[in-house]
C-alpha cells in the first residue's frame, strides 16, 4: 500500500508542475444531484487523485481486517512448528548423551507438537527407548518405521543394531540383507555383511561383495581394489592348504591376482612367489617381488628372494640381492639389505660401510642384532657381546614380526585374515598380529655369549675374524671353535683373549 500511495503522490505532482509550466490553470465543473463546483483542472486533478488515494487505503485496511484470523493462525502455526524444532533438537540432544527418561518425556511432547515431521518424532521415540534401556520399545519403534517406504532403512538399521546388541546375529544380518537389496547406497549394510562374511573366512563371498559394492559406488575404486587384493590373497592361502590339485591351481591364480593388483601388498606377492616357485616358474616369481620392492620393500620380500634358490654359490646369491636392492636403492630395507649381501660374502669391510648408512636408524632389535653380526665379522667380540645385550632389550620392529619362528611369513589365523582385509583396504597399511601378541618371531639375535666368554672363541685359528652366517644358515659356531683350541695353562691367560662382564654396558 505505501508503494501506491507514492505512485499516486508522484502522478498528482507530476500533474500539477506540468499544468504550472503551460501558464494555464485550467476550468473544471462538476455537477452532481443539483451541485455544481467549479475549480481549476489542477485542483480537480489533485482532488481525484486524493480520492483515489484514500479509497486504496480503505480497500487495504479492510482486506487486512478480514484478514485477521488467517495471521493468528499462522502465527500460532508458526510458534508451535518452533516449539517443536525446539523440542525435537533437545530430545535428540538427550537421546545422544544418554539421558533415557528425558529423552522419552521430549519424545512425547514431539509427538503432540510436530505434526508435519512424523518421521523424526519415531526415530527420536526409538532412540529414546534405546537410551533408557527400554528394547521391547525401542524394536517396536523401529518395526513401525518399516511400514513407511521413506524410513524402511532407518528402520532396519535400527533392528540390525538392536539384534546385535541382543547377540541374535543372524537377524541382525537378515536385517543388513534387506537393506542391502532395497537401497543402493547403504554403506552400513554392506560393511555388516562384509565383516560378518570376512569372519567367516567366506573370502569368495567377501570379493562379491566388494565387487557389488564398487559397482554402486558404495566404496572408491582405490579402497575396492585394496580389499579385493586382500581377500584374494586370504583365499589363497586358504586354498593353498587344500590337498586337491584344483585348489592349488586356483590359490595359485589368486595369488597371482592379489600382487598384481596391489604390488606393494606384501603377503599377496609372497604367496604369489612361494607358489610360483613351487610351479618352478622362478622367473615371473622373481619378477613379482622385484615389481613388490619398488612399491613398499618388506623384510618377508627378501627373504622369499633369498629362498629362491638353494643351489647358488654366496657371491651368486649376494649378487642376486643387490639387484634386488637397486629396485629401491634408498629405502630403509635396502640399506639393510646391503649390509646382508655383505655378511654373506664375508666382507666385513664392506659390511661395515653398509652399516653406517643405518647410523640415524633407532636401535631396534633387529638393528642391534645386525651391528652383532657385523661387529663380530669385523673381529670385534666384545662389541659384538654389547650389541647383542642391548638388543634384549631393544623394542622389536612391526614388520619383522610378520616373520614365525619357523621364517613363515604371514602365517595369519582367520581373524587375524578379516582384519587385515578391512585394515588395508580403508588405510592401506599392514596390521601386525603377532607384534600385538607379543609373539615369539624369527630370531632377530644371533647366538653369540654375553657373559664371561674368551674372546678367542670367534676368532679363526690365524687370529682373524671368522664369517659371520647369514639368517639361512643358522647362527654362528664359536662353541665348535672354542673346542678345538687348547686350554691354557693355569694361572695363565690365553694371549690376544678378553672377557666381558655379564652386566650389559652401552655399545660403542
Amino acid at each position: 500500500m505505501i508503494r501506491a500511495s507514492l505512485t499516486i503522490l508522484i502522478v498528482a505532482a507530476a500533474a500539477v508542475a506540468a499544468l504550472a509550466l503551460t501558464g494555464d490553470a485550467g476550468r473544471a465543473s462538476v455537477v452532481w444531484l443539483g451541485w455544481r463546483a467549479d475549480m481549476t483542472a489542477a485542483v480537480a486533478v489533485l482532488i481525484v487523485l486524493f480520492g483515489a488515494l484514500l479509497t486504496t487505503v480503505f480497500w487495504r485496511t479492510l482486506l487486512w481486517i478480514l484478514a485477521a484470523p488467517q495471521r493468528a493462525a499462522r502465527a500460532r502455526a508458526e510458534a508451535r512448528r518452533r516449539q517443536a524444532n525446539d523440542t525435537l533438537t533437545r530430545g535428540f540432544l538427550a537421546a545422544a548423551a544418554g539421558d533415557g527418561s528425558e529423552a522419552r518425556r521430549l519424545a512425547q511432547k514431539a509427538a503432540d507438537l510436530a505434526d508435519e515431521t512424523p518421521g523424526l518424532v519415531r526415530i527420536l521415540a526409538a532412540q529414546a527407548a534405546e537410551a533408557a534401556g527400554d528394547a521391547p520399545a525401542a524394536q517396536a519403534a523401529y518395526t513401525a518405521m518399516l511400514g513407511f517406504p521413506d524410513m524402511r532403512l532407518a528402520g532396519h538399521k535400527g533392528l540390525m543394531q538392536l539384534a546385535l546388541a541382543q547377540g541374535e546375529r543372524e537377524t541382525a544380518l537378515r536385517h543388513a540383507q534387506e537393506a542391502f537389496s532395497e537401497t543402493r547406497s547403504a554403506r552400513w549394510a554392506w560393511r555388516a555383511l562384509l565383516e560378518a562374511r570376512l569372519s567367516a573366512a567366506e573370502w569368495s563371498a567377501g570379493l562379491e561383495l566388494v565387487k557389488n559394492a564398487a559397482d554402486r559406488k558404495i566404496v572408491p575404486p582405490v579402497t575396492a581394489e585394496r580389499a579385493r587384493a586382500a581377500l584374494l590373497a586370504a583365499l589363497a592361502a586358504q586354498l593353498s592348504g587344500a590337498p586337491e590339485p584344483k585348489a592349488r591351481g586356483q590359490a595359485l591364480d589368486s595369488a597371482v591376482e592379489a600382487a598384481k593388483l596391489q604390488p606393494g601388498f606384501a603377503p599377496g606377492v609372497v604367496m604369489a612367489a612361494r607358489l610360483l616357485a613351487e610351479d618352478g616358474k622362478l622367473g615371473r616369481a622373481t619378477a613379482v617381488l622385484e615389481n613388490a620392492w619398488k612399491a613398499a620393500p618388506h623384510p618377508a620380500l627378501w627373504l622369499a628372494f633369498r629362498d629362491l634358490k638353494t643351489n647358488e654359490t654366496p657371491a651368486e646369491r649376494a649378487r642376486r640381492l643387490t639387484e634386488l636392492a637397486a629396485q629401491n636403492p634408498s629405502h630403509r630395507e635396502s640399506r639393510i639389505l646391503g649390509v646382508e649381501r655383505a655378511l654373506i660374502v664375508g666382507d666385513a669391510a664392506g659390511a661395515g660401510l653398509a652399516m653406517a648408512a643405518l647410523d640415524a636408524e633407532p636401535v631396534t632389535a633387529r638393528i642391534a642384532g645386525l651391528r652383532a653380526r657385523v661387529a663380530y665379522a669385523c673381529g670385534q667380540p666384545d662389541e659384538a657381546r654389547l650389541w647383542l645385550a642391548q638388543g634384549m632389550n631393544a623394542p622389536p620392529e612391526p614388520d619383522w614380526s610378520d616373520l614365525d619362528p619357523e621364517g613363515r611369513a604371514f602365517a595369519y589365523q582367520t581373524a587375524d585374515w578379516a582384519r587385515l582385509v578391512i585394515t588395508y583396504a580403508e588405510t592401506g597399511e599392514l596390521i601386525h598380529p603377532r607384534h600385538e601378541r607379543r609373539e615369539r618371531t624369527l630370531s632377530e639375535l644371533p647366538e653369540l655369549p654375553i657373559a664371561y666368554a674368551d674372546a678367542a672363541a670367534f676368532l679363526s685359528p690365524d687370529g682373524g675374524a671368522q664369517a659371520l652366517f647369514s639368517h639361512d644358515e643358522q647362527g654362528y659356531e664359536d662353541e665348535e671353535a672354542a673346542a678345538a683350541e687348547p686350554a691354557p695353562a693355569p694361572g695363565r691367560r690365553r694371549r690376544g683373549a678378553s672377557r666381558l662382564a655379564s652386566a650389559p654396558r652401552a655399545a660403542k
